[in-house]
């Protein structure tokens, strides 16, 4: 499945997606909303197994919250269509931000609907302020960089 897609960085983390008639909307192609939340949901099943649960943000007190989205729509998908939606932690600058992303594809043709991008900046989930990421928050932005074969960044 994903190895017959051409993808627009090696290594991604992958999840599958079967669009609803509840994803679409009035046009009757998928919504923008839909999109933004298949880019959380597979956020999410990338960083849980390699240690950035939400356990562990609640254990640190520190969250990482999108200060920035770029999404670009190249082509529309419908309901029933299987999509691929790829995913890389590209950047990490050990400090305070991250960034990740997203590419989604339509199975059947293997072309590309959407292409996103993400960036982070580590919070205090008490104040909502800026914070230092904790290191193990560090670690595992590190660790899923050199999992997609792309080199360390310090953004």
């Amino acid at each position: 499945m994903a190895a017959d897609i051409e993808w627009d960085m090696p290594i991604p983390h992958v999840m599958e997606i079967l669009v609803t008639e509840e994803d679409t909307d009035r046009l009757g192609h998928t919504n923008n909303t839909a999109y933004l939340k298949w880019m959380e949901e597979v956020s999410w099943d990338h960083i849980s197994p390699i240690g950035m649960d939400w356990q562990a943000h609640e254990d640190s007190g520190k969250a990482m919250a999108i200060t920035r989205t770029e999404i670009d729509y190249l082509a529309s998908a419908y309901a029933d269509d299987k999509l691929v939606i790829g995913t890389w932690i590209t950047g990490c600058d050990g400090r305070l931000t991250s960034s990740r992303q997203f590419q989604i594809v339509r199975h059947s043709d293997g072309r590309t609907l959407v292409r996103a991008k993400c960036r982070y900046a580590c919070i205090d989930m008490t104040s909502g302020r800026p914070a230092r990421m904790p290191k193990a928050f560090i670690e595992c932005h590190r660790r899923a960089m050199e999992a997609h074969g792309l080199p360390q960044s310090s953004e």
